[in-house]
């Protein structure tokens, strides 16, 4: 089979290990495995897997070109890109339910505004029809419950080539030391890595190591950082260590702490989702409830104090070891897999076109009910003097042809109901240049005192709007609109969307290579509170007869 699958990032992390350890063997069985990513990857990028070179690699858009017999999505946003590609048959790679991947909203990151839309999105692709493949029995039983889909069960090998009791070690165990070892990624928080290093402090290790795919040459309490460490050179680490601290909030079905019971070692996590694929508690390892800090604490004392308890532990990860299947094996049941749904009636590319367009025509009405919301009772808060959200956002968007995507994209946080100076600074990377800014993200009132782009290289000033003249050149598209004909630097934001477009900057005015500063000093308010506070200047407007009042006083009574 001619087989493409997406894939989200070619770099060190859990899923995309998976990917490839599936992806190489499917070829060696003489299937033709393309990666698809939305951009061009380098080959440095993947240089941590010693088979992923082998694979072939093609951009979104180059795959367009192909015909598929199978094509598979592997993260929540990629079925949405299954109509995308020609293909006889579509199946879907489930690792985890991403839905449990998402940040808490935080008011003031604008990355997690629309946290609640696309969470929502994502739930949603398990409810495709489309067959499933996933790696963990819990994930199987989810699917199955919510939505009538009983996914094939293929778990997770181990390199069993690799990951070995006996071999070289970074540094040897040594009796009566205590060497723990915590694993992922610092920046991410649902793998809880900070407390685990944190508790293993506390506990008392005599040394604490830390095995992460961030790029960090040393870390707060941790004697040794192993930072984006290829995969053939993990199992040395694991060698040198008693114990894996594993204390992830969502999971999978994970792979360390299985590879460190190839490797000689035991481990403590959390009961996280996944972990009763293989870990069992008091035989092979020690599970603790989510959060339970303090038992994290005793455990690791425990094991510290009593060596015999250690090794009663290690001899249990290494007798579940024995009894796991290889890579090969799992292979095995992943090329059947596809193999079956390969047999069965071709899939309607037409039908992944309809429901994505069906899912993202749902997005906007909720963006714009939550921004209703937020403009209603800020509106009622006039009358009845509470404190309400103040947090918004400016955006600024860039492209050579005026195709704006988040791709080429800043924010920047601001306070509204004040006056307020904000700042982006954007290398030219392309000439002629055209710009975007979105004042706000709120529906009310925006004020501009000043909007300047200053070419800092050139030590020029190449736009400057300050007058009311000069605001004519601003194109309002999205939810702006100019509120009065003869001020043209208060735009009502009607919407969570308003947009305006500076005029092309062309090669008169920026080169290549060049630095660029967009300053804008802007107040957004509410409209009763523009209106409270600006009522003496327009006290002869109000004044004036039903039929020429403007919209606003209209509206508003």
């Amino acid at each position: 089979m001619k087989i493409g699958i997406f894939l989200g990032s070619p770099r060190i992390n859990g899923g995309t290990y998976v990917i490839y350890e599936h992806g190489s063997r499917l070829k060696k069985r003489g299937h033709q495995v393309i990666l698809v990513t939305k951009q061009k990857v380098t080959p440095e990028e993947h240089a941590w897997h010693s088979a992923a070179h082998e694979l072939e690699w093609l951009t979104l858009e180059q795959a367009k070109a192909e015909s598929f017999d199978m094509v598979l999505a592997t993260w929540w946003q990629s079925p949405f890109l299954l109509h995308e590609l020609q293909s006889t048959h579509y199946a879907y790679f489930v690792q985890s339910i991403e839905t449990r991947f998402f940040e808490e909203p935080d008011p003031t990151n604008y990355s997690t505004k629309d946290v609640a839309v696309w969470q929502e999105l994502c739930e949603k692709t398990y409810s495709y029809a489309l067959p499933i493949i996933t790696e963990a029995t819990w994930i199987q039983e989810y699917i199955y419950r919510k939505y009538n889909n009983y996914p094939q069960l293929v778990r997770n090998g181990v390199r069993k080539d690799i990951y070995t009791a006996e071999g070289k070690a970074v540094a040897p165990r040594e009796p009566g030391r205590f060497r723990v070892l915590v694993e992922g990624p610092v920046d991410v928080a649902y793998k809880n890595v900070l407390a685990s290093i944190k508790l293993a402090k506390e506990a008392g290790a005599d040394e604490i190591w830390l095995l992460t795919s961030s790029d960090v040459d040393q870390y707060a309490h941790v004697d040794r950082v192993f930072s984006q460490i290829p995969i053939h050179e993990t199992p040395k680490i694991y060698r040198s260590c008693d114990l894996l601290l594993k204390l992830s909030y969502v999971e999978g079905m994970f792979g360390p702490p299985l590879e460190m019971f190839h490797c000689g070692g035991t481990a403590l996590v959390y009961d996280v989702t996944g972990h009763d694929e293989y870990i069992v508690h008091d035989r092979n390892s020690y599970v603790v409830a989510r959060d339970e800090e303090d038992e994290v604490i005793r455990y690791l004392r425990h094991l510290k104090e009593n060596p015999q308890e250690l090794e009663r532990l290690k001899q249990g990860a290494i007798q579940t070891a024995s009894e796991w299947p290889d890579w090969d094996e799992c292979a095995d049941l992943f090329e059947k897999a596809l193999i079956e749904i390969a047999a069965k009636r071709p899939a309607s590319r037409q039908y992944f076109k309809q429901r994505t367009e069906e899912l993202f025509k749902t997005r906007k009405p909720f963006i714009q009910t939550v921004a209703q919301k937020v403009f209603s009772d800020r509106e009622k808060a006039v009358w009845s003097g509470e404190e309400t959200d103040k947090n918004n956002f400016a955006e600024l968007y860039w492209d050579g042809h005026g195709k704006f995507s988040s791709e080429k994209s800043q924010w920047r946080h601001y306070k509204s109901e004040e006056w307020t100076t904000i700042s982006f600074e954007l290398p030219v990377g392309e000439s002629p240049l055209w710009l975007r800014l979105d004042p706000s993200t709120r529906t009310g009132l925006v004020e501009i005192s000043f909007l300047t782009v200053c070419n800092k290289t050139q030590e020029k000033e190449i736009i400057s709007f300050r007058e009311q003249d000069d605001f004519q050149k601003l194109f309002l598209i999205g939810d702006a609109k100019w509120l009065f004909p003869e001020k043209k630097n208060i735009i009502f934001s009607y919407g969570p969307d308003p947009i305006f477009v500076l005029p092309e900057l062309g090669q008169d005015a920026i080169e290549v290579g060049d630095l660029l500063e967009i300053k804008i000093k802007l107040k957004e308010t509410g409209i009763q509170q523009f209106f409270n506070t600006h009522q003496l200047c327009f006290s002869n407007q109000l004044q004036a007869p039903e039929q020429s009042r403007p919209w606003w006083k209209r509206i508003l009574g």
